[in-house]
């Protein structure tokens, strides 16, 4: 007589959330769902109430040769619908999650739902200039993400540069004085790269030969930058502008084709040199560190720096390299407050920016395309500050100034996903 099998229970299989979630994924998910929920209930009060009137997008500069017809939306009902979808898709966030295939459409439509509704309740009854819009948040962004980039080549290295605000300034005088001096814009741009460099090399000497703490390092040469511009402005170019403060401004370049495309062409593709260089920075950047030799040992000395140094590599020589390609691409972003936008400079021009660089790189993760989204972001942010001062909305300017920072400090805590600096950051490194 055969013995029965003993019987087994087969348990269903785990759904993809189940089989790949971890316990502190699922917390993280529900914090960013929470946060999601709070901005929609907020995108829902605004909702409800904006006007019935009718909010006008221009859709062409005044300058256009082919204007394009002005858009106009009825505030209240769109405002409405678009705050609805945002509490959907923060409702199945914070239960299910989103899909990872369509994770990063839902978050654009999430953001763009938020920001248009905003726009519905503040801007109802007037005339938005879209093409100002988008123009100013190219403007002040395009120094933001090069500042951003060469943070995030010196931090894949594991060297912490808070002086990119330093070399902001260093650029951007350097850049009005050669190019008045000598008359030539590109002349210019080759002087702040190079002022850029030498406090890149400053940081990085100090840093990784005598192993300076690097906070208070890039704090004291951000305060080094700002004291010597300011001297030599004072000294050389206040009371004779003409002869070492009136660089002009790189002229725009069309590019044919492109910047025909309606809306974005003629913002995006009717640039100064330093704003496409921005763009073959970005993708130069991102396809270095991630799909060359060379960009593995950035990171490798940035993640394990004995690990990598017991395979050969060099893990000073590497930080030393990284730290001073970060000085190029950080001096052009300061050429570009003077030759790229205003002419001229003055004390302490940059306002600060280099710092908020510097959050655009905790925002990003330190990655070059999530560092130049979070500097688009805050472009946006400010020039629409600007905008709505102009169309005269009753919003105090000041509570848009915060957002930026409101968003970094929420990144930092960690509440819009992971945020983790390479592991050797800041750390020096001794044989």
């Amino acid at each position: 007589m055969s013995q029965a099998a003993p019987s087994t229970t087969v348990a269903p299989p785990p759904t993809p959330a189940m089989a790949i979630e971890s316990p502190d994924e699922r917390r993280q998910r529900i914090r960013t769902g929470i946060l999601m929920l709070v901005l929609a209930a907020v995108g829902a009060v605004l909702a409800v109430s904006a006007s019935p009137a009718t909010v006008t997008f221009t859709l062409s500069s005044q300058f256009s040769e082919r204007p394009l017809p002005n858009l106009g939306l009825p505030a209240l009902p769109v405002a409405v619908t678009l705050a609805a979808y945002a509490v959907v898709v923060a409702l199945v966030h914070l239960f299910r999650g989103l899909p990872r295939r369509w994770a990063g459409l839902l978050w654009a439509g999430f953001g763009l739902a938020f920001v248009v509704t905003f726009l519905c309740w503040a801007a109802a009854g007037k005339t938005f200039p879209l093409t100002n819009q988008l123009q100013g948040t190219l403007n002040v962004a395009t120094p933001l993400i090069l500042g951003a980039l060469a943070g995030v080549l010196c931090e894949r290295a594991g060297v912490i540069n808070v002086a990119i605000e330093g070399q902001f300034l260093a650029g951007a005088f350097a850049a009005a004085v050669l190019a008045t001096v000598t008359g030539s814009l590109l002349a210019g741009v080759a002087a702040a790269v190079v002022a850029g460099v030498l406090i890149a090399a400053m940081l990085a000497v100090f840093a990784i030969r005598y192993r300076v703490n690097q906070v208070v390092l890039g704090v004291v040469l951000v305060v080094f930058a700002s004291g010597i511009t300011g001297f030599l402005f004072d000294q050389v170019a206040e009371g004779n502008g003409d002869r070492f403060n009136n660089p002009g401004v790189l002229p725009a370049v069309r590019i044919p084709l492109l910047a025909d495309i309606p809306v974005i062409g003629d913002t995006f593709f009717h640039q100064t040199l330093l704003v496409y260089a921005m763009y073959a920075a970005v993708a130069i950047v991102t396809f270095v560190l991630f799909k060359t030799r060379w960009g593995l040992r950035v990171r490798a000395v940035g993640e394990h720096p004995r690990a990598a140094d017991t395979v050969g590599i060099s893990v000073l020589r590497m930080r030393y390299q990284a730290v001073l390609a970060g000085g190029i691409a950080a001096g052009m972003g300061g050429a570009f407050f003077t030759v790229g936008f205003t002419g001229s400079f003055d004390k302490d021009l940059t306002a600060g920016q280099g710092f908020i660089a510097l959050a655009a790189l905790i925002m990003g993760r330190w990655h070059p395309l999530g560092a130049t989204v979070a500097a688009l972001f805050f472009g946006f942010t400010q020039q629409l500050q600007n905008q709505l001062q102009i169309i005269e909305t009753p919003i105090p300017g000041e509570l848009l100034i915060m957002a930026p920072y409101l968003a970094t400090i929420i990144a930092v805590a960690g509440l819009v996903g992971r945020v983790r600096a390479p592991k050797a950051d800041g750390e020096p490194y001794v044989k």
